[in-house]
């Protein structure tokens, strides 16, 4: 089934086109495929970014892969700011690859998804998040327990790359590992 990627603002793909074209901003970002990439590159593929809270999700950002020819380079990040939305920063790494990857194990699906990614700071980790309601507004949303959730390379120890997890399963997993063990002396 495909997936129903949902569209950028518009002022956060403006941002990133805004900084693709500055010299300036690609030579402060150190990302260096982005710097030898031969001919033109694009922001593709827009991802909300969203952070786990306890149980509770917030829109943190958009996501966007820049592809030159065949394959990514790099990413570009967007913020939300009180003027709006506005250009991050770039980046490379494990994480562009592992995206792509498993948004491709994702459009051989038997259900639509709408692609969102899932950051959980508390164990550096990042996943594709399928959202099963397609039409739902890509800034909001729960996590239905029906949700898949994807880790992404490099994942946590014990916690497969790649693996699809529905949320209800996988959530009570991260948020017992996110909680802070007490501190020896201290009564539990």
């Amino acid at each position: 089934m495909p997936l129903h990627v949902p569209p950028a603002p518009a002022p956060a793909l403006r941002s990133v086109l805004t900084a693709l074209a500055s010299p300036t901003a690609v030579r402060e970002a150190r990302t260096p495929s982005l710097l030898r990439a031969q001919g033109p590159v694009t922001p593709e593929l827009p991802l909300p970014v969203h952070v786990l809270d306890g149980t509770a999700t917030r829109l943190a950002g958009w996501r966007f892969l820049i592809r030159c020819g065949e394959r990514s380079v790099a990413a570009a990040d967007t913020m939300l700011t009180p003027d709006g939305w506005a250009f991050s920063h770039f980046f490379e790494g494990p994480y562009i690859a592992s995206t792509e990857r498993a948004l491709r194990q994702a459009e051989v699906m038997q259900q639509s998804y709408q692609p969102r990614l899932l950051s959980i700071p508390g164990l550096y980790m990042l996943a594709l998040w399928l959202h099963g309601d397609c039409a739902a507004d890509a800034a909001e949303g729960r996590l239905a327990a029906t949700d898949l959730l994807v880790p992404l390379a490099p994942a946590p120890p014990g916690i497969a790359a790649h693996r699809p997890h529905r949320a209800a399963e996988l959530l009570p997993v991260l948020t017992h590992r996110v909680t802070p063990a007490p501190l020896l002396g201290s009564p539990a």
